[in-house]
């Protein structure tokens, strides 16, 4: 049984679309499968990933696929990238795109549909309101002369939440919507390292707490929210500092302006990114996790922390209203206001701090698990491609093994 993924770039520097791509086709490998990525990257990308991957179960089941950084022709016409395509997609019973708006996915989909390979697609929060608001003439256009196309003959989209669905309703896509979410592998989080690893590696002393914040320096993630938010707390909390961890989006030269304004740099730490065990040690050493994103689809960086028994501080457009439910953390409005008091409230009561992060961590291990993820993505693939294949708009493919 072949699965073949599919997404333009496994830098993980580009977030969390690279992390779930490797982390879904691991599980599914540990199951047995017989599992492809295709991708494009760098010769210290594909480095950077493998070492990443060293903790992944499963990860050593995948085949890897990855093309050299395409430049500017590439990018667009995707030459090598649609030769690679050709050949991995031989005998191939489903593919799995990862993203929307990249004329690799694009070419991905063609292909599937000439050799009658159904396919799904993850747009990973890429077609909700505030995503399709963003060079929104440019989308529009892309829509309608292809990428509708390449959604509507789709088995089915691979959404991660209720929300998101409910915003692509109104797009009015052919293909049906299968909530899938993201999860954790519960062994890179069991056990825990050891509390104060962080804090000794970028000088923080043991008499001081810090919120935390991981994730693309991106304007969606709320940088300009957090700053307003962490000076507002400032003078009634001297002994928390903030710690920014993340790779360079567009965004950090606002927030460091931002930081100066209001005279907090002392207490401020830009570490830039974190992965692996490093990036563990860090949630396992903050006073609560804070994401005010003004868009997420299903964050890695939220349930990550979630598994790390910390509490959360997120914005309702983050999109995880589970967080509020099993009393993990805080879900606010897209208000520094609001979140500079939810920030407050979790750092005046250890306590409670304390209970969230174990029912935060409980939700994660008991709900929100590859392996199971794993199994609900044959459930669907095996699905659709029946479906598709009683209709004569796919081949049938080598569905043996497959859970029903």
């Amino acid at each position: 049984m072949k699965i073949v993924h599919v997404i333009a770039s496994i830098d993980p520097k580009n977030g969390g679309l690279q992390a779930v791509a490797m982390r879904i086709a691991a599980a599914q490998g540990a199951l047995g499968l017989d599992v492809h990525i295709i991708t494009y990257g760098n010769a210290a990308v594909n480095a950077q990933v493998m070492e990443i991957g060293r903790s992944i179960p499963g990860f050593s089941e995948i085949h890897w696929h990855i093309l050299p950084d395409a430049g500017r022709m590439e990018a667009l016409f995707c030459f090598n990238g649609r030769r690679m395509l050709r050949e991995v997609l031989k005998q191939a019973s489903f593919m799995h795109i990862h993203g929307v708006w990249e004329p690799f996915l694009l070419y991905a989909s063609k292909r599937a549909r000439a050799e009658k390979i159904p396919y799904c697609i993850c747009p990973a929060g890429m077609l909700d309101h505030w995503s399709l608001e963003q060079k929104s003439w440019k989308k529009k256009i892309a829509l309608r002369l292809c990428y509708k196309g390449m959604l509507n003959d789709a088995a089915f989209l691979h959404l991660l939440n209720v929300d998101e669905a409910k915003a692509v309703e109104p797009l009015d896509f052919k293909a049906p919507n299968r909530i899938i979410p993201n999860g954790v592998f519960a062994e890179e989080f069991d056990p825990l390292p050891p509390a104060g690893l962080f804090r000794s590696r970028i000088g923080i002393p043991p008499d001081r707490r810090y919120v935390l914040f991981l994730s693309r320096l991106h304007v969606k993630k709320g940088l300009d929210i957090l700053a307003r938010a962490f000076a507002e707390i400032g003078q009634t909390h001297p002994d928390v500092d903030l710690v920014v961890a993340g790779p360079p989006g567009g965004a950090e030269g606002d927030f460091i302006s931002l930081v100066r304004q209001f005279g907090i740099e002392k207490r401020v730490y830009l570490t830039g990114p974190l992965y692996g065990q490093v990036k563990t040690e860090a949630m396992v050493d903050a006073a609560c996790f804070c994401l005010p994103s003004r868009q997420e689809g299903f964050s890695m960086a939220i349930t990550e922390a979630l598994a790390c028994a910390i509490p959360v501080v997120i914005t309702d457009q983050c999109h995880f209203p589970e967080v509020a439910t099993a009393d993990a953390g805080i879900v606010v409005p897209l208000d520094s206001v609001k979140v500079a008091e939810a920030l407050t409230a979790i750092l005046k009561d250890r306590a409670r701090a304390q209970s969230m992060g174990q029912n935060g961590r409980r939700l994660v291990l008991e709900k929100f698990t590859w392996p199971a993820i794993a199994d609900k993505t044959l459930q669907n693939y095996r699905l659709s491609a029946l479906e598709a294949a009683a209709s004569g708009r796919r081949r049938p493919t080598d569905l043996a093994g497959l859970p029903t």
